[in-house]
C-alpha cells in the first residue's frame, strides 16, 4: 500500500530528501510522473491509466506535505522500510489504508518507475 501523510505533519520536510521515487512534494507544489523517475512523455502506467510523464499534475494537498501514491513504492526495490517514516519526527508517514498493494505489485512500480535501476 502507498504512504500518505497525516496532517499532524509540520512542514519540517524532512521526508522529501529520502524518497527514492521522488514521491514527496510540500503542500501546493505541482508534480510529474516524470520527477525522479525515467518516465518520459505518454506512458502506460501499471494501473493501465495512460499519462504524460512530462505534464504537471494537480497537488495532492494544499498545505502539508504529500505523497503522491501513484509513485509510492514504500521504498520496495531501495530499502528494507519506507525512508519518510523513518525519518518523520512526529510519525505522521504511515500506511494508506485506501492504497492496498502487494509487495509484488510495488516491486512493479518500482522497475516501472526505474529500468535501469
Amino acid at each position: 500500500m502507498a504512504i500518505i501523510i497525516t496532517d499532524e505533519c509540520i512542514n519540517c520536510g524532512a521526508c522529501e530528501p529520502e524518497c527514492p521515487n521522488t514521491a514527496i512534494y510540500e503542500g501546493a507544489d505541482d508534480w510529474r510522473y516524470k520527477d525522479g523517475t525515467s518516465l518520459n512523455g505518454t506512458v502506460v502506467l501499471t494501473n493501465g491509466e495512460e499519462v504524460d510523464a512530462d505534464e504537471a499534475q494537480e497537488p495532492v494537498s494544499d498545505e502539508i506535505y504529500y505523497i503522491v501514491p501513484d509513485k509510492c513504492t514504500e521504498c520496495k526495490g531501495f530499502h528494507d522500510e519506507p525512508q519518510c517514516a523513518a525519518v518523520c519526527p512526529v510519525d505522521c508517514c504511515v500506511p494508506d489504508e485506501d492504497v492496498v498493494e502487494t509487495e509484488d505489485e510495488l516491486l512493479a512500480k518500482q522497475r516501472f518507475m526505474h529500468p535501469d535501476g
